[in-house]
């Protein structure tokens, strides 16, 4: 009997190993790194250059040293005490960012055999690099949304629309600033971004056979869980935002939604759970935050679009929501779904917990600018619009570039 189920434990561990070789294999085998990838990676490399060149000219913080404290507790010492989960209180939004900022710590401590018991601020004597190692993971939370970002808008509106939606991305000073400072929202921005068009990749697979849905639930799934872990907020959005979607893009399959968001939910309560190590007491914290208490204001879309650092982008969405507006042919599903999620999440403040709504739309709001872009590009007038087009990249390129000693206050 025992022979008999290690064979079956074998045996599965060697199809699910087969499976996962395929699966990456396949689509290394697919892809392609020419002239469009390579000038993705070089807006990328620019992003980075500019993130690196912030953390060279900061000095560690004390929000910093929160952020690390708590993500070491969470990955050494994963007891909470007297209701608390770490000592530093209760954590309402979400544990993925302090996770993600004590990670590199933690891990630099095992592989040089140092004791747990070694401080993050000796840590700072010990290592000259521990401001990059504790916004690291930032860097490339930041990285990995502008390859999602590069890959949803080059499906969708063609290398010109990709280009477009990534340049904004990559020379955006609210990017940066949040890629070089110890947060939860650009991860927040990560999960919800891939969450809501894997839900919209989830409706378009209902209409084939069913067994291609499974690999794109447990997709929408883990994206969801990574949301809800980065920010409890933000998966509330994404949940809600996938209901719409799956309801509106899902004809003929309604039915499933409700069933379908039932799973889901299921699967990314357990994950929250996990990043919560498991402990009903730190867990239920996210029960208690006043997530849901959110209101309305124009604040932050106005402080938003009037920095001066933000110049292109604000031009680029004014062109971009007027022509919309006159030309029938941009105004299709593919543009109007990141409009509609950007407009809402300007505007909301969450007053139960701290967050930042504003920048959670910007890729949905690039995403909607690059679409509207791509189609007046394809129009007569393409030379007068690719001059534009240009003047606009260039403009918001030159104020983040010269806007970087700014962020290094």
């Amino acid at each position: 009997m025992l022979l008999c189920r290690d064979s079956v434990t074998l045996f599965s561990y060697a199809a699910l190993v087969k499976f996962v070789h395929a699966m990456i294999f396949s689509r290394i085998r697919k892809f392609r790194f020419e002239r469009p990838q390579q000038f993705a990676a070089l807006l990328l490399l620019m992003l980075l250059s500019q993130c690196l060149w912030v953390i060279h000219h900061q000095t560690l913080t004390d929000r910093d040293y929160q952020f690390a404290r708590c993500g070491r507790e969470m990955w050494e010492k994963p007891s909470p005490l007297a209701g608390y989960f770490t000592s530093c209180g209760n954590i309402h939004d979400g544990t993925l960012g302090y996770r993600a900022a004590g990670l590199p710590l933690t891990v630099q401590r095992m592989l040089a055999g140092e004791s747990a018991e070694t401080s993050t601020w000796e840590a700072r004597h010990q290592l000259s690099f521990i401001l990059l190692l504790t916004r690291l993971s930032f860097v490339l939370a930041g990285l990995a949304l502008g390859g999602a970002l590069w890959w949803v808008t080059r499906r969708l509106y063609g290398n010109e629309g990709g280009f477009v939606a990534l340049a904004l991305y990559c020379f955006s000073p609210d990017i940066v600033r949040a890629c070089t400072t110890a947060n939860n929202e650009i991860l927040a921005a990560l999960g919800l971004y891939a969450a809501v068009y894997t839900a919209i990749g989830v409706a378009h697979a209902m209409q084939g056979p069913r067994h291609k849905w499974r690999p794109r639930l447990i997709l929408l799934t883990a994206t969801l869980g990574f949301t809800a872990a980065a920010h409890v907020a933000a998966v509330l959005v994404a949940f809600l935002f996938a209901f719409v979607f799956l309801a509106y893009l899902a004809e003929g399959r309604r039915a499933y939604v409700i069933p379908i968001l039932m799973i889901t939910s299921l699967g990314t309560l357990l994950l929250l759970f996990a990043s919560y190590a498991f402990h009903p007491d730190a867990f239920s914290y996210v029960f208690r935050s006043g997530v849901a208490r959110i209101s309305l204001s124009f604040l932050p879309a106005h402080l938003f679009f009037s920095n001066v650092l933000n110049t292109g982008i604000s031009l680029a969405a004014a062109a971009a929501l007027a022509l919309y507006l006159v030309m029938k042919p941009a105004r299709y599903f593919g543009n109007t779904a990141p409009l509609l999620v950007t407009l809402p999440l300007l505007v909301m403040v969450t007053t139960g917990v701290q967050a930042q709504p504003w920048l959670w739309a910007l890729p949905f709001l690039v995403t909607f600018i690059a679409g509207v872009f791509a189609d007046v590009l394809e129009s007569r007038h393409r030379r007068i619009f690719l001059f534009a087009t240009g003047s606009v990249l260039l403009c918001q390129a030159v104020f983040s570039v010269a806007g970087l000693p700014l962020l290094t206050r």
